[in-house]
Order: C-alpha cells, then structure tokens, then sequence
C-alpha cells in the first residue's frame, strides 16, 4: 500500500515540475533573438540559437509562399498562442504572427514570415543562406520592401562637389570604398547609419537625365540594392534634407557618386580625297608627240630664225 501510494506521489511531483516547466518551454520557444555570426554579423535566431530565414517568394505582411515539400525543408517557426518574445536586440515592435492556410500561426518579423533550414543540424549553423538565391538570413535591421516599388536615380550639383548622384526626391546618395564590384559589404550598424538604396524584386531602377549603367545586386538579407556603374548606392541617415552631404569624405571611405560623361558624338566621316590618276591624260593621239615636246621644238625653230635672219641682213 505504501509502496503504491509512494509512486502516486512520485507520479504527482513530476505532473507537477511538468506543468510548470513546459509553459516556460514554450515561452522560450516563442522568443526571438539577436546573435552575432562572425560571417554574416547580427542575425535572428529563435530561443535556442537556430538560425531564422525568409523566403523572397513570401508577400510581405501578407502570405507564405512555402507549403508542402517547401515546407518540410523549411519549416516555418509557430507559435502556439498569443505574441512571439522579442529577445535583447529584436524591436519587439516589428513581430508578428501570419494565420497559415493550415490554420497555424507563424512568427513574422518586419512583415517577413520566419522559417528554419532542415540541414542545420546545431545552433548557429547558417547552411540555408542564399540557397536558390531566394533563401536568407534575417538581420535585425532588414528593411522590407514592396515587390513593386522602383526607384529612379538622377543627378544634382553645387559648388563645392559638382555634379553627383541623387534619388527622385533630390536625397544625396553615397559609395562605400569597402564595397566591391556589385557586392555590399555594408551590414548591421552600418546599414543603420548608411541605409541602401533598395528597389522590389524584379523591378528595374531607372535613370533619369544621366548616362552610365544601373544595375540591382542582392545583399545576404535578400534585398535588391540599387548600383551604379557597379558601385552599390546608399543613402546617410544623418542627410535631414535634399541636398545635404554630410556623408561625403566620412571616414575616407564614403563619397558622393559623380556621374559618368555622356559620351562623345561620333566624329563624321572626312570626306574622301579625288582619286590620283595613275598616269596623267594624253593630249594627242599615240602616234604624236606630246604638246610639251611640240612647245621645245617650237621654241628651237624660233630661236633658228633669230639667227638666219641678220646673216641674209648683211648678205652673209
């Protein structure tokens, strides 16, 4: 009887440790966190350090776009009931929870539904990143953009820098000398500081009254920065209004973009020199002498009868 009653109690005490471990396992599993990845900077991660994705294929604030096989790959993170925990780092403003067609709720950041990848096998581990080039780590300052929205880029001038590169509202833009061709390195706080000029998916930026050539890299949290020329543009937060510059020279590194020349009308072709004869025209026929031999032989008869002439005078 004791022995019975002694398992009944041990089975109490662990329903009891359960019941206040398990919500403390959910809340933890319902928070999201910041960590720093020596590769790719700060980057969301859930309770436990597993690394957190978006798909570039979701609607923003609308829909996923990734069910079934896609699904199994990256499952997305859930949340059972009520809000996600924004952890040290995370603006707590920017999570959100999107209904699924299957009736669960995922987390959203910044209106981006979150996933995991199935081949991370630990925490930290970052093996999702650009895959299909449509795959990407979270930062926690991504910036979310309308599929739709373009950008146009057009140039300004003052005295001291000339002419140089602005946005369609006259908002000065920058390079970065760090960046290479097409490639940003310019992440985190630096991204806070130096916002990218970015532009929606499959959209392409236009340019207004310039020439050289615009272009559109991805950067590793899956938006498109606007390039110029190969050079990836960034706006200066510090910039209150059109016009400002306060960014040129930071740092020895940051600089205004000044736009290429327009290139050269093409010189009119010379126009072509007469062709030279290859041998000058004959004034008489082959079996005559030419005029200049006949001018010679007049000139000689001439000069004879100069001659003859005072000898017949003088009876010579």
């Amino acid at each position: 009887m004791r022995t019975a009653l002694g398992k009944t109690a041990s089975l109490l005490l662990v329903f009891v440790l359960m019941l206040m471990v398990v919500p403390f396992a959910l809340a933890e599993g319902n928070g999201v966190n910041m960590v720093a990845n020596p590769t790719l900077g700060n980057i969301l991660t859930d309770s436990y350090g597993r690394t957190l994705y978006h798909f570039a294929k979701d609607t923003v604030n609308v829909s996923s776009a990734c069910y079934g096989k896609c699904a199994t790959f990256w499952p997305p993170l859930l949340i059972a009931d009520g809000n996600p925990i924004a952890g040290e780092g995370v603006n707590g403003n920017l999570l959100g929870v999107l209904t699924r067609t299957d009736g669960t709720r995922q987390v959203m950041y910044n209106g981006m539904p979150l996933y995991y990848f199935d081949k991370d096998a630990k925490a930290g581990d970052i093996n999702g990143q650009l895959v299909g080039n449509t795959w990407f780590v979270v930062h926690p300052n991504t910036t979310t953009i309308s599929s739709s929205q373009g950008t146009t880029v057009r140039t300004s001038h003052n005295d001291a820098l000339g002419a140089f590169l602005t946005d369609k509202d006259g908002r000065t833009l920058y390079m970065f000398m760090k960046d290479s061709e097409n490639h940003s390195v310019c992440y985190g706080g630096c991204a806070s500081t130096w916002p990218p000029l970015l532009v929606g998916n499959a959209v392409e930026p236009g340019l207004d009254g310039l020439s050289g050539k615009l272009g559109v890299a991805v950067r590793n949290d899956g938006n498109h920065q606007v390039t110029y020329e190969g050079k990836p543009l960034y706006y200066f937060t510090p910039d209150a209004k059109p016009g400002d510059t306060k960014g040129q020279g930071v740092g020895g590194v940051w600089f205004v973009v000044a736009p290429v020349a327009a290139a050269a009308p093409a010189a009119a072709p010379a126009a072509a020199a007469a062709p030279v004869p290859a041998a000058l025209p004959k004034t008489s026929d082959g079996g005559s002498l030419p005029l200049g031999a006949l001018a010679v032989v007049a000139l000689l008869l001439g000069a004879l009868g100069l001659l003859i002439r005072p000898r017949r005078q003088y009876g010579l």
